[in-house]
């Protein structure tokens, strides 16, 4: 198979899809790769070691849509890249659909095959593509809103972890998966007064009987979340329903329940944010204000750590990848039903059930 690995082109995304060792597993099998110039250099891979990896640079991102039976990207294609997908081409990336209408639209259009990260499921029933860059998104979600919460970047002026004789802030985690665990590990780590909240029993007891003493556990409410807006200083979303977009949990009016300067970190932003008064950011801005309090909304979070997140990704990925190389798509999704949940857009009907019901659009089952 001919595989193409194009530069990614949205704000600050440094990480790139195939390493030079995945490169080198695909050209021992057979298979072509070609690689846009540049494309792994901000994640510490310049073209010399795929050179040596056996895959071809490519100077522009058109000819590698051109050439390319299989498009392994990490973020979804972008407005310019839209009229270089072409029917019958296999993408696999993360593509959040639901959260996009335009891009919906776009893929359908072109007739593409659409395989997306986030869907992907294994025996456990669990994201195995999801869980690394949630990983990472989780503990940096922590980063961020710790810096944010600087005086000079807009926030109250609180270090989260306090001192001695000074209180910790306070930290509200919405969300006892993945992202919120690590999320509240993190800040829990750097000695917070952390709080998380899930709709799990089972999930929170789990998380009572793991996390440090500083880290209790809440059920997710309504009203629950409200009593601990007033005292929180800063909110981490981590709300996920795959492939559907999140629901609000945090609402306009719920804002003024909130000291100014207090700071939200909407890292659900992909599926199309979990407060209601989100919309994405990037990392050239990543911030803005509503009634005092800071957002941060950035939707590629780990894109600013790309030599972590992408061999945290391509260690994920990659066997997935092989897979599909080996075998084509069809073949390769009815061997491994885990890896057909990932199947959202087939030659312009929309096969993953949210994504539709997301936009009111026409749904048509596929069988493997």
């Amino acid at each position: 198979m001919i595989i193409g690995v194009p530069k990614e082109i949205k704000n600050n995304e440094n990480r790139v899809a195939l390493t030079p060792a995945g490169a080198k597993e695909l050209t021992r099998k057979g298979h072509t790769v070609y690689v846009q110039h540049m494309a792994g250099e901000s994640s510490g891979f310049p073209d010399e070691d795929y050179i040596r990896a056996g895959a071809r640079i490519l100077p522009a991102i058109e000819e590698v849509y051109a050439i390319a039976e299989m498009i392994v990207k990490v973020k979804e294609p972008v407005t310019q890249e839209y009229p270089l997908v072409r029917k019958g081409q296999l993408v696999f990336t993360y593509f959040h659909f639901a959260s996009e209408k335009a891009l919906t639209l776009a893929m359908m259009e072109s007739e593409a095959i659409c395989l997306a990260y986030e869907t992907v499921i294994d025996q456990n029933h669990s994201l195995p593509l999801l869980v690394p860059m949630s990983e990472v998104a989780g503990r940096m979600s922590v980063q961020e809103g710790a810096r944010f919460l600087e005086k000079p970047q807009g926030g109250k002026g609180i270090l989260l972890g306090g001192v001695p004789g000074v209180k910790p802030a306070k930290v509200l985690v919405l969300g006892g998966g993945i992202v919120g665990y690590h999320a509240a590990l993190m800040a829990a780590g750097l000695g917070a007064d952390v709080t998380i909240t899930d709709i799990s029993l089972p999930r929170l007891r789990y998380l009572s009987e793991v996390m440090p003493a500083n880290v209790k556990t809440l059920y997710s409410s309504t009203y629950n979340i409200e009593q601990e807006l007033t005292t929180t200083d800063l909110v981490i979303g981590a709300v996920l329903i795959p492939g559907a977009k999140a629901p609000h949990l945090i609402n306009r009016q719920m804002l003024s329940l909130m000291k100014k300067g207090s700071v939200l970190v909407d890292v659900a932003i992909d599926q199309g944010g979990c407060f209601e008064t989100s919309h994405p950011t990037t990392h050239a801005d990543p911030v803005y204000e509503v009634d005092g309090i800071v957002h941060y909304c950035v939707a590629n979070i780990p894109g600013a750590v790309p030599q972590t997140s992408t061999l945290a990704l391509t260690n994920a990925t990659f066997p997935y990848v092989m897979a599909l190389a080996d075998l084509g798509w069809a073949e390769a999704c009815r061997k491994d039903s885990g890896l057909a949940e990932g199947l959202n857009i087939i030659d312009g009907k929309i096969v993953y059930k949210a994504v539709a019901e997301a936009f009111d659009l026409p749904y048509e089952k596929y069988t493997v």
